[in-house]
């Protein structure tokens, strides 16, 4: 699967209308290097997909979460992986496939942009909870699988509040954010900046985020988001 950006006219129009919708002001007449992103990143997909094992795109480590499911026990996994194919209606070639999709374009805006974590994730309805953003593909440390999409947990996670406004969030010191009131799930004690795009289909209707994270403060300046920007317009056509 290659998703196509249309001719240059129809391309830079769609690019607006995503900057526009996401309220990423500050990539405002950087439509360029948003295009020259998704350039690469639809070269990625062009190139041939190898499935040495399918199972290893479904199933991943996941911290445990405290009794109340509202935190991660920071470097304590589960002793049990996640496992997408509960929520994805089981495992398929086309989900495999769009998995494996999923991951190279994750790995290609990691090695681009130096993030420490980088991850995809669709809106999905859980049997157990209800809407929630539930983690594709990743590079980076275990974290959470789920995201309940609901204004109560968005008061402690940027990945919610991203989810259910469909507006863009980049904070460049996380310690400040939330000393401000701002919500941030902890993984990583040590990430002080993010940047977290919505994921928008037809309509502008939220169907999953991108997350990134880094170490540093002020990481994500205009080239980083670009980069992540052209991956949040590509990434939807993919979604298994």
């Amino acid at each position: 699967m290659r998703p196509r950006i249309e001719g240059p006219a129809e391309g830079a129009a769609r690019i607006a209308g995503y900057l526009r919708a996401a309220g990423l002001a500050q990539l405002e007449g950087h439509e360029g290097e948003v295009a020259l992103a998704i350039g690469d990143f639809l070269e990625a997909l062009g190139e041939k997909v190898e499935i040495a094992d399918p199972a290893t795109l479904y199933a991943y480590p996941v911290p445990l979460l405290s009794e109340d499911g509202s935190c991660s026990v920071l470097d304590e996994l589960a002793p049990v992986p996640y496992d997408l194919a509960g929520i994805l209606g089981g495992r398929s070639e086309q989900a495999t496939r769009r998995l494996a999709l999923l991951e190279r374009l994750v790995e290609r805006a990691q090695e681009t942009t130096g993030s420490d974590w980088l991850g995809i994730y669709q809106r999905r309805v859980s049997p157990a909870s209800g809407p929630v953003l539930v983690k594709l593909s990743y590079v980076g440390r275990p974290s959470r699988a789920e995201f309940p999409l609901t204004p109560e947990f968005a008061a402690g996670s940027s990945n919610s509040t991203v989810g259910l406004t469909g507006r863009a969030l980049v904070i460049d010191d996380v310690g400040r954010h939330v000393e401000d009131g701002g919500g941030f799930y902890v993984c990583d004690d040590e990430v002080q900046s993010e940047a977290c795009l919505p994921l928008l289909g037809e309509g502008n209707v939220v169907v999953g985020i991108l997350d990134a994270e880094a170490k540093p403060r002020s990481f994500y300046g205009v080239p980083r988001l670009a980069t992540l920007a052209a991956l949040a317009i590509v990434a939807p056509a993919i979604l298994p």
